[in-house]
């Protein structure tokens, strides 16, 4: 009778997991509008829609890139909130039939974690490239853009490997 009881709440502990959905979705939607709200910025700021030099391009891309990221760490937490409801609480009755193999399904705590570090080395990507797109008047010898080209392979054959399975 006892053990019963015992096991009953145990099971019942799982619920504490709702607090990482609940925070992670407001998360995820928090970072979906500051992203949004940094490209209407970036676009407003540099008077993109009807300025015509091309000078602003670059800045306006830069800003656009960084706001890119903020989009991406969102679709992380919404991965994670959905993946760790499914896991610990329930599948999701509503999404059963509609969208049977979506990203946000997940069947084991291993498929959700290779999905979040895929997003992430996605967002380190988009990072790099950020910072190159930074540098990018830096560059002035061929020994500058030939260590660019590399490491965009590197990138590129290490994409190709975690992708691989």
């Amino acid at each position: 009778m006892a053990e019963n009881k015992f096991e009953k709440i145990l099971w019942n502990s799982r619920y504490v997991v709702l607090i990482s959905v609940i925070l992670s979705i407001i998360s995820s939607i928090i970072m979906f509008l500051l992203g949004g709200w940094d490209i209407i910025q970036a676009i407003i700021s540099k008077n993109a829609l009807f300025n015509e030099n091309i000078n602003n391009n670059n800045e306006l891309l830069f800003q656009i890139i960084s706001s890119i990221d903020l989009f991406l760490i969102g679709i992380v937490l919404l991965i994670f909130g959905f993946g760790v409801y499914e896991l610990f609480i329930s599948e999701i009755e509503f999404a059963k039939n509609k969208f049977t193999d979506s990203t946000l399904k997940i069947k084991s705590l291993d498929q959700l974690k290779n999905k979040i570090i895929k997003v992430i080395i996605i967002v380190l990507i988009v990072k790099f490239f950020e910072k190159v797109l930074k540098l990018s008047h830096n560059f002035t010898t061929p020994d500058d853009l030939i260590l660019f080209s590399l490491s965009i392979l590197a990138i590129c054959v290490g994409y190709y490997l975690i992708n691989r399975n």
